[in-house]
C-alpha cells in the first residue's frame, strides 16, 4: 500500500506523519499519478503550522511530478505513461495520488522530473509576478526580497533575461554568491545593512517601480519606502510572519502606492492560463536562461526535517522530496 505524509493537528514539523493510504481508481476527469519528485515550498509550512488553517486531517504539498498510471472517464489529454507535473491542489506529499486532469501539464522532453517538480509552483509564481502583475521590461530596476530563495533565484534570472536591473536582498553573507549568480546586480545583506537606505542609494533617491516581497512582516513597511511614486508593492508571502494590519492611508502618504496580495491559484484558475504559464516557464528553462537549482533533496518520509531546515533558513534554492 502506498504511503503519504499526513497531518492530524496543526503545529511544528513533528506533526508530519508517514502513513499508509488507500488510493482508488480515478473517477471522471481524474488521473492517478505515481510521484517521482515533490517540491517543497514555504506555503507547506504555513498550512502545517495553522497560519493558513486547513481542514484536518490532510496531506500537504502543492507541486510535484510523476508518471500517469491510469486515467478516468472523460480524460482525453493524458494516457498511462505520460510524464506530468502539477501545482495544486493539495496532496502532493504522497507516493501515489489522484489529480484532476485539468490541473496537470505534460513535461516536455529535455526537462527532468526533479526539475519540473521543483519549479512548478515557484516558477509559475514567478511567471505571474513578472509577466502579469507587473510586466518587467528592459531598463526596469526592481527589488526582490529573499533573492537566494526558491522564487528569488528563478525571478532574478528571468528578470535579468528581460533586461532588468535586479536589486536582491539576502539574510546572510553566505547567500550573496547565489543571488549574484542568479542575476542580481546589487545584493543587500539585511543582517548588516538597512535595505531601504541601500535601495535609495542605488537608485539615486528615485526608488523602484515594483517590490516583490515574500518575506512579510519584517520587510513590508520598509519596502513601501523603497517604491517610487505610484509604485507597486507585491506582497506574495509571509516567511517572517503575517503583515500586521495598517491604515491604507499610508499608501497615499508614501506616493499613491499600489498594493496587491496575489495567489497562483487566481492567476492560473483557468485551464488556458495554467497551460500558458507552464509553457512559458518550460520555455525559459529549456532555453537555459533560467536554471533551476535543486540544492537539497530529502526522502519523502523525512519531510519533517525538510520543513525544519526550510524554516530555519538552512536551505537555498529549491528542495525536492523523493517518494
Amino acid at each position: 500500500m502506498p504511503h503519504a505524509i499526513r497531518i492530524h493537528e496543526h503545529g511544528s514539523a513533528e506533526k508530519l506523519k508517514w502513513e499508509e493510504v488507500q488510493v482508488g481508481d480515478p473517477g471522471p476527469g481524474q488521473v492517478r499519478v505515481r510521484n517521482t519528485a515533490i517540491g517543497l515550498n514555504f506555503i507547506d509550512t504555513y498550512q502545517r503550522s495553522g497560519l493558513y488553517p486547513m481542514q484536518l486531517p490532510f496531506t500537504c504539498g502543492s507541486e510535484g511530478a510523476g508518471v500517469v498510471e491510469a486515467v478516468g472517464p472523460r480524460v482525453r489529454e493524458f494516457k498511462a505513461g505520460d510524464r506530468v507535473a502539477y501545482a495544486g491542489p493539495l496532496g502532493a506529499y504522497a507516493q501515489v495520488l489522484l489529480r484532476p486532469a485539468d490541473r496537470l501539464v505534460k513535461i516536455p522532453a529535455g526537462v527532468d522530473d526533479k526539475v519540473a517538480a521543483a519549479m512548478m509552483l515557484k516558477g509559475m509564481t514567478t511567471q505571474y509576478l513578472i509577466r502579469s502583475i507587473f510586466r518587467v521590461k528592459k531598463g526596469d530596476t526592481i527589488l526582490m526580497h529573499a533573492a537566494a530563495g526558491g522564487v528569488g533565484l528563478i525571478l532574478c534570472q528571468w528578470a535579468k533575461k528581460l533586461g532588468a536591473t535586479v536589486i536582491g536582498t539576502v539574510g546572510s553573507d553566505d547567500k550573496m554568491d547565489a543571488a549574484k549568480k542568479a542575476g542580481c546586480k546589487h545584493v543587500i545583506v539585511t543582517s548588516r545593512e538597512r535595505f531601504f537606505d541601500r535601495v535609495k542609494e542605488i537608485t539615486k533617491g528615485k526608488g523602484v517601480p515594483v517590490v516583490y516581497d515574500g518575506v512579510g512582516k519584517d520587510t513590508f513597511m520598509d519596502s513601501l519606502d523603497c517604491l517610487s511614486p505610484r509604485g507597486l508593492m507585491v506582497s506574495f508571502g509571509n516567511a517572517s510572519g503575517a503583515v500586521p494590519p495598517f491604515n491604507p492611508a499610508i499608501l497615499a502618504g508614501k506616493g499613491s502606492l499600489f498594493l496587491t496580495r496575489p495567489t497562483l491559484a487566481t492567476y492560473t484558475a483557468s485551464r488556458a492560463d495554467l497551460v500558458k504559464s507552464a509553457q512559458e516557464l518550460f520555455s525559459v528553462v529549456k532555453s537555459g536562461a533560467v536554471k533551476i537549482r535543486i540544492n537539497q533533496t530529502y526522502p519523502l518520509r523525512e519531510a519533517a526535517q525538510a520543513h525544519a531546515d526550510l524554516e530555519s533558513r538552512k536551505t537555498t534554492g529549491s528542495t525536492v522530496l523523493i517518494p
